[in-house]
């Protein structure tokens, strides 16, 4: 079966994605008495919670199963680091985990902030991947979302990247959250090589292990031919989370220290972003993301650095947003392969 013969195989497929929203991937979970309930509330809090610490990082990624007979399917990549996740907020319902990238370059250690995982018990909407450059609020029935919680990932930027609803369970004795059925714009690790696909349609899930977590992705990568969307080729990552403290994890706190103000103004402008525009709109370019993001990463270093105001910073991240996110200020929302950093 050839990449455009894939399309017709495809076109079922993608009719059917688009008819099932994350919000109808599972069915709806029974009511449970008041005291079950409260535990597995606070069971699932507590697993949340745990995520958040120092870690050292494995990122093992391989593309396995072709769905076009002319797809060649890469070879695996593993590659790691070292990572700081703080807890920005603990609200009960939600739950905010900011991830940090420590780099060793030899004589001082670089900062990357990385990125953002949002945790919220029982949400009404899910600000979830649309197309390329569009990400649109969805909303979940009480039904629906009864006993579940959302993960909502951000970019590098804090510029939003996925979506999805999930229930934390038990089988065969592991804990596990399992995402529904969600749409993902193209990690920089793919767009940056122009591939046939352009994004991701995935399952995620996350469970704690005795020595910290981990998160799989299950991801058919899809690409656009003669017009449809199809499957071109299977991916599986297993992101492990080991924690260690064997690394310069005062560098991470030190930089957050100094940026966390800066960085929590920059996400009250993209949120009323999205609630001004039902979502956003931002052009996206494979190397960086959103085509605001390195300025917007640049000066937080800098504020780090204690080369840049933190007032003057905010101001520009400001406009910078606001001019983004502007409907029409997306030259060609179609136009080449967009991406995230993540």
């Amino acid at each position: 079966m050839s990449i455009k013969y894939a399309a017709k195989l495809g076109t079922a497929l993608f009719s059917l994605a688009l008819l099932t929203s994350p919000a109808l991937a599972h069915p709806p979970i029974p009511d449970r008495p008041a005291d079950v309930e409260k535990s597995a509330f606070e069971a699932d809090r507590a697993d949340i919670l745990a995520m958040a610490g120092n870690f050292k990082v494995r990122f093992d990624m391989q593309e396995s199963t072709p769905w076009a007979a002319d797809y060649e399917p890469r070879e695996r990549k593993i590659s790691g680091g070292h990572e700081v996740v703080k807890i920005v907020e603990d609200s009960g319902t939600k739950i905010v985990l900011q991830h940090l990238l420590v780099v060793d370059m030899g004589e001082k250690d670089f900062i990357v902030k990385h990125w953002r995982q949002d945790w919220e018990y029982q949400p009404e909407k899910i600000l979830a991947y649309s197309d390329r450059n569009r990400w649109e609020y969805q909303p979940i029935s009480e039904k629906r979302r009864n006993g579940r919680w959302s993960q909502t990932v951000y970019q590098v930027d804090d510029s939003p990247r996925y979506a999805g609803l999930g229930e934390w369970e038990t089988q065969g004795g592991v804990r596990r959250w399992r995402s529904s059925w969600t749409w993902r714009p193209l990690a920089r690790r793919d767009a940056v090589r122009n591939p046939v696909y352009d994004r991701y349609y995935a399952i995620n899930r996350h469970s704690p292990m005795p020595n910290g977590w981990i998160h799989f992705q299950d991801n058919t990568k899809m690409g656009m031919v003669d017009g449809k969307l199809v499957p071109i080729v299977q991916e599986y990552v297993l992101n492990t989370y080991t924690k260690f403290d064997g690394y310069n994890v005062q560098a991470a706190e030190d930089y957050w220290t100094k940026t966390k103000d800066y960085w929590a103004e920059v996400r009250k402008t993209w949120d009323a972003a999205f609630a001004s525009n039902n979502g956003v709109t931002v052009e996206e370019e494979a190397e960086t993301g959103t085509v605001i993001s390195a300025e917007l990463l640049e000066m937080g270093t800098k504020i780090a650095e204690d080369e840049m105001d933190a007032a003057a910073a905010t101001k520009k991240a400001r406009a910078l947003i606001t001019k983004a996110t502007k409907p029409g200020a997306v030259q060609s929302a179609q136009n080449g392969v967009r991406s995230s950093n993540y």
